[in-house]
Formats: structure tokens, sequence, C-alpha cells
């Protein structure tokens, strides 16, 4: 029994052995940020006597073994680390990786996890409103599911997972405790193999209707004065969420096992302990609550029971049939657990990518296009969003399918933004870029809808870190992290790390997800990500040299995964995006997008299909890649500080059909990746005023054409939204009722 239990939070999942000497690094503070990583979630301040709390987990093994139960429980666990704080869950996101396209498992575990996600979600009742979802031949053998969930509480009702108070009642509460789940927390810190399939007893079974009684009854307790502490049974259940409690209080536990609610008879002591049963939560409870409490709960048609004690010996006793089961102490099982100090190797970034070395392609703009707004990533994902309930509680104001979901805070004008983002292949190719990049980009999906970005979540997907390359990847992107929170104030207040994510030793795209949270403090100073009417202007807010290492137009169009990611730059990404989020504050822009996979073109066409509304395109972006030879500012040209009203380049349809010649082509400006850049369509009234004013400002910025009817049209060629739309939307429909064409 001791050994088992040792086992269990010892266990990667639960200890985080190998990460914690790095996650210290991570900047966690901010006058704004009121409880930081350690807790059931984060909590910051958004004024008004309220608090956004917000965590994203992971829920990779059990979803790529029981698609539909895994996903569902990682929609439940990470509500309950919310509402356990005291919150009422007000939205859902979610980050999804698959395999390839072509691989015999990926329809079956893509349609499994959106099913149990939207299964879960809709029947709890809280809205899923964004989230993100690739695809790549790295998770073949190991998906990826992290879920994210935001609430809102008075920060004067937050609750802590903190035992005090010697003799106080340990109070159980929620569903009644089986067999599901045994060793969950085991097999998620284990990599995969060819027998991870005979793993399916290990994944939990969830009922959100239950959950939605539960989120209740913890509310209404909530409301009152009782708890002293409060904890949820997540991984590793009744063994984790008691010594977790005990350990923060530097308490002992003593557990009658004999108490607690179970659905199944015969029961071990250590099938109860370590059972996974989802649904249920832990609590102190001030002694002359105890009655009111359990009201409460018997109200709501659940379970309560006291089935222990808080004692001074600092050690956890497990008691059955009268006998001790068990007993140890609690500290070397909480916080004084092994901490490891791993060898790693930082990967050194990949080399640039020679442009002549590529040969000759025939290329047309239109196709290129067609063929980047039909691959699996950058396809539409909208069969995957309706799926879901995203206006239940009537709140969502931004919904799925755009940069950022908004959702107002009830009875206010003001609103949440939020997102999450992250680029694998920038991570692999380079994981101090890739880290600072996933960051970045989160902070200006935020910005676009006008948000002032606050503060960070993560989930830190590895493979196995007892390979020095991999805990290099997973140093590197924390070192990428925290560069870029730190520059942005932009803190990590919650997280969780996911290793072993590999089968047979190969390992996914290192997968550090963000999920960033941002204050609207006004909803009618809002942007969106569609064109709204023709006739407006469309502006590039941002420096373009045509970085195409590490992009999608080089993998998709080239066949090729090399070079570099685009390198971020901290100073430009704060810069520009403080800019633009006042134009929006001021009410001078509606629409914003950033620009991010695919590149220029892909962003304008992605504002079209959004608005129906087609756009002209009559200059490309002169290339700022402009350092003077002595190396200095990257903005200016011979010492010149450039607002670049005044190069535009005028489109020749013969260079569309050419060679690569670097930065200077315009498959390279329409089509890398360049970082820190926006788009945004305005009147033409206001033109003039914003490029004086962002001259003023040294952010570069050109008028790049206009907004049309129908048509997207860069040099000779002219293609149909309706077209484009058609094209994006069906990818995911037409694969998963198997009339997609798959190449062999």
């Amino acid at each position: 029994m001791e050994l088992g239990i040792f086992s269990v939070m010892w266990s990667e999942h639960c200890s985080y052995k190998s990460t914690r000497i790095h996650l210290k690094k991570l900047p966690t503070k901010a006058p704004w940020v009121i409880c930081g990583p350690g807790e059931n979630a984060g909590v910051i301040d958004i004024g008004g006597g309220l608090a956004a709390i917000f965590k994203m987990e992971s829920h990779n093994h059990p979803s790529f073994i029981e698609p539909y139960q895994g996903a569902a429980t990682g929609v439940g666990g990470i509500l309950r680390d919310v509402f356990t704080m005291g919150a009422r869950p007000i939205a859902n996101l979610n980050s999804l990786r698959f395999g390839a396209l072509e691989h015999p498992k990926t329809k079956y575990l893509l349609e499994g996890v959106v099913s149990g996600i939207g299964g879960y979600g809709n029947c709890v009742g809280v809205p899923t409103v964004g989230g993100e979802c690739t695809f790549h031949p790295s998770y073949n053998g190991n998906i990826l599911v992290n879920a994210m969930t935001v609430g809102i509480a008075k920060t004067d009702k937050i609750f802590y997972s903190k035992a005090s108070g010697i003799g106080n009642s340990v109070i159980y509460v929620g569903s009644k405790t089986g067999r599901d789940g045994i060793h969950g927390a085991t097999m998620a810190s284990a990599e995969f193999d060819d027998k991870s399939e005979e793993k399916r007893p290990t994944v939990q079974v969830g009922d959100p209707f239950t959950e939605k009684l539960l989120i209740e009854a913890c509310l209404e307790l909530m409301a009152t004065d009782a708890i002293i502490a409060i904890q949820d049974m997540g991984a590793a259940g009744l063994t984790s969420s008691s010594l977790e409690m005990a350990g923060k209080g530097g308490t002992g536990i003593e557990l009658n096992l004999d108490k607690v609610p179970m659905r199944e008879t015969g029961m071990t002591p250590y099938e109860i302990m370590l059972s996974e049963s989802q649904e249920r939560m832990l609590m102190i409870l001030k002694p002359s609550q105890e009655k009111a409490a359990e009201k409460i709960f018997h109200k709501w048609g659940l379970d309560f029971a006291v089935i222990g004690k808080i004692t001074d010996t600092g050690n956890l006793v497990l008691k059955m049939h009268g006998k001790i089961a068990a007993e140890m102490p609690v500290a070397p099982l909480s916080d004084e657990a092994p901490v490891y100090e791993r060898e790693f190797r930082v990967p050194s970034p990949k080399s640039q990518v020679n442009l002549e070395n590529l040969g000759t392609w025939d290329l047309k703009l239109g196709t290129s296009l067609k063929t980047l707004l039909s691959c699996p990533d950058l396809a539409s994902k909208r069969w995957i969003y309706e799926q879901y309930d995203h206006m239940v509680m009537n709140d969502t104001i931004a919904r799925p399918g755009g940069d950022a979901a908004v959702v107002r805070i009830h009875g206010t004008n003001r609103a949440l933004a939020m997102t999450s983002d992250c680029t694998p292949r920038y991570c692999y190719a380079d994981p101090v870029e890739g880290g600072k990049q996933a960051v970045a980009e989160t902070w200006r999906n935020i910005t676009t809808v006008g948000a002032k970005p606050l503060a960070i979540t993560n989930c830190l997907n590895f493979g196995n870190p007892e390979r020095p390359e991999i805990m290099g990847q997973l140093v590197g992107c924390l070192q990428g992290i925290t560069e870029a929170c730190k520059y942005l104030d932009y803190p990590v207040v919650s997280g969780n790390v996911s290793l072993y994510n590999e089968t047979s030793g190969k390992a996914v795209l290192p997968t550090p997800s963000i999920g960033g949270v941002g204050l609207l403090e006004d909803l009618q100073r809002r942007a969106g990500n569609a064109f709204t009417k023709t006739g407006d202007d469309i502006l590039l807010i941002g420096e373009t040299k045509g970085h195409l290492g590490c992009s999608l137009f080089l993998r998709e169009i080239l066949g090729k995964e090399e070079g570099p990611p685009p390198p971020v730059d901290l100073q430009a990404e704060k810069r520009n995006g403080d800019f633009v989020r006042g134009l929006i504050k001021a009410g001078t822009v509606a629409v914003c997008h950033d620009i991010s996979d695919g590149g220029l073109l892909v962003a304008i066409a992605e504002m079209c299909m959004a608005g129906g509304i087609g756009a002209e395109i009559t200059c490309h972006p002169a290339p700022l890649s402009c350092h003077s030879r002595e190396g200095g500012n990257p903005y200016s040209r011979d010492g010149e500080i450039l607002a670049v009203t005044d190069r535009p380049v005028a489109m020749d349809s013969r260079r569309s059909l050419s060679r690569f010649r670097g930065g200077n082509d315009i498959m390279s400006v329409l089509f890398g990746e360049d970082q820190a850049r926006y788009i945004i369509s305005i009147s033409p009234k206001n033109t003039a005023k914003i490029l004086a004013k962002a001259k003023n400002q040294k952010i570069p910025i050109q008028k790049i054409g206009k907004t049309i009817a129908k048509y997207l049209q860069i040099a000779d060629e002219k293609i149909a939204i309706s077209e484009l739309k058609k094209l994006n939307e069906s990818v995911l429909p037409d694969y998963v009722s198997a009339k997609r064409e798959r190449s062999t």
C-alpha cells in the first residue's frame, strides 16, 4: 500500500520532479496577480471586486486510449480546478494536436475527442468559446488534448487548499468512488508502446450532469463562511488531494476508508485511495458548519461524508475495518518529493534555408493560396466548434473562429478575452524562439480584439525527459516563455506539465501550449477579424522581411520542413501591439487580424472569408530587412526611421511565376511568417491620420490595398471569396465523411 502511494505521488504527473527547478524561473508576479502557480488555478484581479481564475491542463494519454471519455474527463477536471477556488466557470477552450490525416487512427481519435469535449461541456452548461487544432505525423502515436477553463469570482471569496485546524473534519463530497481511473497518473507518466490499448481501464468515466450539480452545490456553500480548505480529486484521486492539503498546511491527516462512499463492493484500501473516479471533492469545514453543508449537498443529490480528521502527526494514516491499512509521512509525498536535475542539451537553431537551393517552381499566387487554405492546419475548424455550445450562459460576444474569444463579465459592459496558441514546428526548430513566439501570439490575439493581455497559463507537452535532447527542448522553450513574459509584463499564473508524450521512442513535437487572458474595458470598443464593408483601406502594421524558414508555405507547397522559425523581436511586439490596441480603444479601428501561419496573404484571405468581403492588394510590402551595413536600427535605412508610407512596390504578375529571390521575392513577402504584424482595415478618411501617427511613433506601416466586393484580387489573379471559403470549410467535413482523397 505504502509503495503504491509513493509510486503515484512520485510519478512525473504528480510530482513534477523533472521540471520543478526550471519552472521556478518563470515570472509569476504582477500587481494584478492574486495567486500564482501552486494552487488549483491562477488568480488575477480584473477590477470591480472581481477576479479571473484560470488554468490549462492535459489529458493526452487517456484521450489516445479512449478518446471520448479521455477528452470529456479532461474538461471535467479543469472545470473542477477552477470552481474549487470559488469561481463560476464562464468559458472553456482547448488545444488539440492530432496525427496526419492519412494515419489510420486519426479520424477515430478526432471524432472521439471532439465529441467528448462537446458532450461534457455542453451538458455541464459552460460554453466552449475558443481553441486550436493542428495535425502532424509526430502526433500519430500520441495525440495532445489540452483543456482550459476560465472562471470569475469575487476577490473576497477565493478558496485555497491549505488544510488547517487540528481536529477539523475531512469531508468527502460528490460522486461515489469506483474502480475507474486506478493508475491513471502512473499511466500518464510513461511513454506509449504497442500494448497501450490495454490500458483502457485506467481511463476515468465522466458524468457532466453530476459535475453541474457539484458546481452549484460548491458555489452555494462558498457563499457561506463554512470552508477552511477545498481540493478537487484529480490525478491519484483521494491520495493526492489529501496529501496536497496536508502538505500545504504542514499537518497530518487521518482517513477512515470505511466512510468513503463507494459504488462497488469489496474495494480494497489501495483501490479506494488510487481511484480517479470523477466529480469528487475533498473539504475541510469549520466544525459548526458541517450540518448546514451536508444539507446543501443532499439538496443537490450528492454524497456528503465525514471520512477523517486533521492531525498534528505529520503523517497520512489510513484505517479500514478497524485496522491501520497504511501509515506514512506527508512531507516526502508532497513538498519534499524528489527533484531531479536532468541532463539537457538545448538544440541549436536549424540552419537558414538557402532559397536558391530549392530549385525553380512554376508557382501562381492563387494556386499557392488555395493549397495553403486547404491544408489541415489552416482549414476551417467550423466542423469542430459547431459541435460545441458556445452561447450557453448568453455572455459570449466573440464566438469561435476569431483571433480571441470575448466573454462578457456578466451584468457589465466589460469582458475577458482569451485564446490558446502554440506553433510546435517553431519550437522544434528553435525551442527558445518557439517559446517566445507561443507567448507573443497569445498576446497579439488578445490585442487584436482590443483587450489588454494580463496573464497566461501553460500546458507543457514534451517527450521523455530522460533523453537530454528532449529535456533540452523543454528548458529552451521555458527560457523563451520566460523572456517573453518578462518583457511583455504578462506573468504565468498557473500551468501543467505533460511528459513522456511519445511512442516507441518517437516523441511529439515540443508543444508548450499557452492560454492567454486579457481584459476589455469597454465592449463598444472592440475589433473583429472580418472585413465589414467595401471601400476601406487595408493597412499592414509591422516589419516584413519575407521569412520562409519553418513556414507552412515551405512545408505545404515545397514539401520541406526546414530552417529556423521567424525571430521574435519582443520590442517590436510590444510597440506594435500597444499601437494597435490604442487605435481600437480610440474607436478608430474595428477590424484587425494578426498575421501568423501562412503569412500575409493567408491573413487577408481569412479576413475576406470571415466577412464575405473581397480585397484588392495593389502593392506588396516593401521589404524592411533594411539594416544598415553597420548593423543599425532594423527600421531604418541610412539612419532614417521608416514609417513605410511611401515605399509600396507595385504588383508585377511576371514575378509571381519566377524562382525565389530571397526576402525581395513576392512569394516570400506574401507567405513569409514574420512576427509582430497586424492587418487593419479603416475608412479612407482616417488613413492619413493613422499613417502620420505611426510615423510619429516609429511604427512600420503601409497601405497595401482596399476592400472590394466578392473577390480577392492580387497581381493579375482574381479569386472568388466564395470559392476560397468553400475550399477552406470543406476539408474536415469531407475528411470525416470519408470523401477526402488521400495521398499515399
